[in-house]
C-alpha cells in the first residue's frame, strides 16, 4: 500500500524538526541559555562593551557569539580559543592563502591573523590594529626608513601599500603585487604621453620591467632610479647595448652574452678568462646577467640582489649548513662570500682568493697565536700523505653542529683523529 499524503506530510515535518534541532544544537554546542551567549560574557568582560561600540566590530562579536571562537569552559589554546587561529579564521573567512599562490604574506601563511587584525573590534576598516601604512611599516622597518628618507617620493608608496600590494596572497604575481609589471605601473603611467616617450629616449619600455631601473618605493636619485645605476643608463646611452630606438627591434642587444659587456669591461673579462678556474655563471647562458643587473640596482656592483640570497640561489647547501651551525662563520652569515672566494675566476681551488688556506684565514684570524699545533706546507696530515695540515684539517669553514665549527668534539674526538695512539 502507498503511504497516505497526510502520513507523508507528518513524516517530513518530523524530519525537518529533527534537522532543525541538530542545527540549533550545532550552533549552540555549549547549550547556553537563551540570550546568554554574549550578554553572559559581558557580565565579566565589561571592557568589551566599549569594543562593541567601535566603528568596525567583528561580526561574531556584534552578534554576541563569543563561543564561536572561545570555549567557555576550558581549552588547550591561549585565551580559551576553540582551536588554532588558522582554523578559526578559516571557518569564517574561507581560504586566506590559496595553495597555488605565487607569493604569500608570511604572516597570513602562518595563520597569525591577529598580528594585523583585531579579532573583536577596531577604529580601522577590516578590523586592522593600525591604520594605513603604519601597520605594514611597523614590521617592514627598513622599507619604512627608505620611504621616509627618500629625496624623491613615489606617491603610491607614501600613500598606501595596498595600492600596489595585496595583504594576504597573490595568485599571479611576485612580491604580493596585484598585477605583474609593467601592467601595474601602467595603471597610473600613460605611455602615450609625449613626456613618457621623451624620458625613455623613444624606446618601447612597456615591454619590460619598470623596476629594472626604478625603485617603486622612492629614491635619492631623480627619476626614482635605484641607488646604483649602470653608466650607460645614467648617461642616456641606451644604444651602447641596444639597437637604435628607431630600428625594427630596438630592444635587441647589440651583441650577446659576455661579448656585450666586454666592450666596456675588456680588462676584467680578459683577466677572468686567463685564470685556471671559472665561476660557471660567467660562461653560462646569461653570463654576467646571472648575477648583475643590466640597468640599475639597490646593491653595489649592480648585483641583482644582496649577496647572501644571490649566492644562495645555487649554494643552498652552504647556507643551510651555516643556519644549522652552532658557531656562525661571520663572512658566511652576513653574505660576504667574496671575502674568501672570487666571484668570477681564480687560479686556486674553490675560487679561493689565496692559494694558501692558512694565509687566507690569517687575513681575519691570527692562527699563529691560535695554537702551538704544527701547521703549514711542511706538516703532512697523518691521515692522508697527500695532504698537509691547514685550518680546514680541524675546522669546516661554512659551519658544523659543534662549537668553533670543528668536525668532531674537541674535548674527546678531535685530536685522536690523527693521534690514534692517545685514544682511550
Amino acid at each position: 500500500r502507498t503511504m497516505k499524503p497526510r502520513s507523508t506530510g507528518v513524516l517530513l515535518f518530523l524530519v525537518a524538526v529533527v534537522a532543525l534541532s541538530l542545527v540549533v544544537q550545532a550552533q549552540n554546542k555549549y547549550r547556553l541559555k537563551p540570550g546568554a551567549k554574549g550578554a553572559l560574557c559581558l557580565e565579566c568582560h565589561e571592557s568589551f562593551v566599549e569594543t562593541t561600540r567601535l566603528p568596525h566590530v567583528h561580526t561574531p562579536v556584534k552578534a554576541g557569539d563569543c563561543s564561536d571562537c572561545h570555549d567557555p569552559h576550558t581549552s588547550t589554546h591561549g585565551k580559551l580559543l576553540g582551536g588554532d587561529t588558522t582554523e578559526i579564521c578559516a571557518d569564517g573567512h574561507g581560504e586566506i592563502v590559496p595553495e597555488d599562490a605565487r607569493s604569500a604574506h608570511e604572516t597570513a601563511r602562518e595563520g597569525d591573523c591577529v598580528a594585523c587584525h583585531d579579532p573583536h573590534g577596531s577604529s580601522n576598516p577590516d578590523n586592522l590594529v593600525r591604520g594605513g601604512n603604519e601597520l605594514c611599516l611597523g614590521c617592514h622597518a627598513e622599507m619604512a626608513a627608505a620611504v621616509n628618507e627618500a629625496s624623491y617620493e613615489h606617491s603610491p608608496a607614501k600613500r598606501d601599500c595596498l595600492g600596489c600590494h595585496t595583504a594576504h596572497a597573490s595568485s599571479d604575481s611576485d612580491s604580493l603585487l596585484k598585477k605583474d609589471e609593467p601592467g601595474l605601473c601602467l595603471d597610473c603611467h600613460d605611455p602615450g604621453q609625449a613626456f613618457f616617450g621623451k624620458v625613455h629616449l623613444g624606446y618601447p619600455v612597456t615591454g619590460g620591467r619598470c623596476t629594472s631601473c626604478h625603485d617603486p618605493h622612492g629614491s635619492n636619485n631623480a627619476g626614482l632610479f635605484w641607488a646604483n645605476v649602470h653608466a650607460p643608463v645614467a648617461s642616456g646611452m641606451c644604444k651602447q647595448c641596444h639597437q637604435e630606438s628607431s630600428s625594427p627591434n630596438p630592444l635587441q642587444l647589440a651583441r650577446e652574452g659576455m661579448e656585450l659587456c666586454r666592450g666596456c669591461h675588456n680588462t676584467m673579462v680578459n683577466t677572468t678568462l686567463s685564470q685556471a678556474r671559472l665561476h660557471w655563471p660567467v660562461v653560462g647562458e646569461d653570463s654576467c646577467l646571472s648575477c648583475h643587473a643590466a640597468h640599475a640596482s639597490a646593491e653595489g656592483s649592480l648585483l641583482r640582489e644582496p649577496a647572501k640570497p644571490l649566492c644562495g640561489q645555487c649554494h643552498q647547501d652552504t647556507l643551510a649548513r651555516q643556519e644549522g651551525s652552532v658557531t656562525k662563520h661571520e663572512p658566511v652569515d652576513d653574505g660576504s662570500c667574496t671575502v674568501c672566494h672570487s666571484p668570477h675566476a681564480s687560479d686556486n681551488a674553490l675560487l679561493l682568493e689565496e692559494a694558501n688556506l692558512n694565509e687566507l684565514c690569517g687575513t681575519c684570524h691570527d692562527w699563529q697565536r691560535h695554537s702551538s699545533h704544527p701547521i703549514g706546507n711542511e706538516v703532512i696530515d697523518p691521515r692522508n700523505p697527500n695532504l698537509t695540515v691547514d685550518c680546514s684539517s680541524c675546522h669546516r669553514n661554512h659551519g658544523t653542529g659543534l662549537p668553533h665549527f670543528v668536525y668532531w668534539d674537541h674535548k674527546s674526538e678531535l685530536c685522536v683523529q690523527c693521534h690514534a695512539g692517545m685514544q682511550r
